[in-house]
């Protein structure tokens, strides 16, 4: 593992990272975090009787935007053309929590681990949004990277 941080130049100044050399590759990353809550929020979700809709269909949705903008606001981050993004919810009734997973795909130069890691956050807190108005002590957590693949570096998965 390199312990070199790649966001500074030799005088310590912040700088976008040129990646006009590297190959193109087929890139994956995947993502997980989760929300805990109220039972009777979870089951308000799970049963779709929310007054504002179906929560987990706007957080897809909010998922997926916020991994096409991951650029706009992670100031040193590429912007990426994104191939495929995918966002799956997880309900876990034994501790009241909604698991989000995130997958996001390119081909390109750098990879795609903070659009899956944004989509995480973005769609988590687009459920909080949803339903702070019955739950306001739900706890976000957990976020993090569990699979990479594609350029130099190769594949990385997060062990259990």
């Amino acid at each position: 593992m390199s312990s070199k941080l790649t966001h500074f130049d030799q005088a310590g100044q912040a700088h976008m990272v040129d990646v006009g050399d590297k190959s193109m590759t087929q890139r994956k990353a995947v993502a997980t975090g989760s929300i805990e809550m109220q039972s009777e929020t979870l089951q308000l979700i799970t049963q779709k009787a929310h007054d504002k809709g179906d929560v987990l269909g706007i957080a897809r949705i909010a998922a997926i935007m916020g991994a096409k903008k991951t650029s706009d606001l992670i100031p040193l981050c590429h912007p990426l053309s994104l191939n495929h993004i995918t966002v799956e919810f997880n309900i876990d009734t034994s501790r009241n929590r909604i698991i989000c997973e995130v997958t996001a795909q390119t081909r390109g130069q750098t990879g795609v681990e903070m659009e899956a890691l944004t989509g995480v956050q973005i769609g988590l807190l687009t459920i909080y949004d949803m339903c702070k108005a019955v739950d306001r002590g739900m706890v976000m957590g957990d976020i993090k990277l569990i699979h990479k693949s594609g350029g130099k570096s190769g594949e990385w998965n997060r062990m259990p």
